[in-house]
């Protein structure tokens, strides 16, 4: 599934990018978990998670990422920014890029602030 991953995250980065973010990092590791991209849009900070599903048996991608993984995520960005003080007095963000449908009929969604740290 990581190929997969990788795959989805590669588009989700060019597509981004094509919408103007930059791209800051990706698959940055930290104790807590992986941030898929870190994105900078204008004067935000944008913590990116990738999600692909080709089947919604178990719901479609965006719901996978769950409170518990909302909070692994929140905790890797603040790992990010402590280690990159520079970005740390910007705004950020948290978008969810998912895809759902087997191949050949793949739909994307970009979900704009998915979810707040607070």
């Amino acid at each position: 599934m990581r190929a997969a991953g990788d795959v989805f995250e590669r588009r989700a980065r060019a597509e981004l990018e094509r919408a103007g973010l930059a791209c800051l990092a990706q698959n940055y590791t930290t104790r807590h978990g992986e941030l898929d991209l870190v994105m900078r849009e204008k004067q935000t900070i944008v913590f990116v998670e990738v999600r692909y599903r080709k089947n919604a048996s178990h719901g479609d991608a965006a719901t996978s990422v769950t409170p518990a993984k909302q909070g692994k995520l929140i905790l890797a960005a603040q790992q990010w920014l402590a280690a990159h003080p520079q970005h740390a007095k910007l705004a950020c963000r948290f978008d969810v890029v998912s895809y759902d449908g087997p191949a050949g009929s793949i739909s994307q969604q970009w979900l704009r602030g998915a979810f707040d740290a607070a």
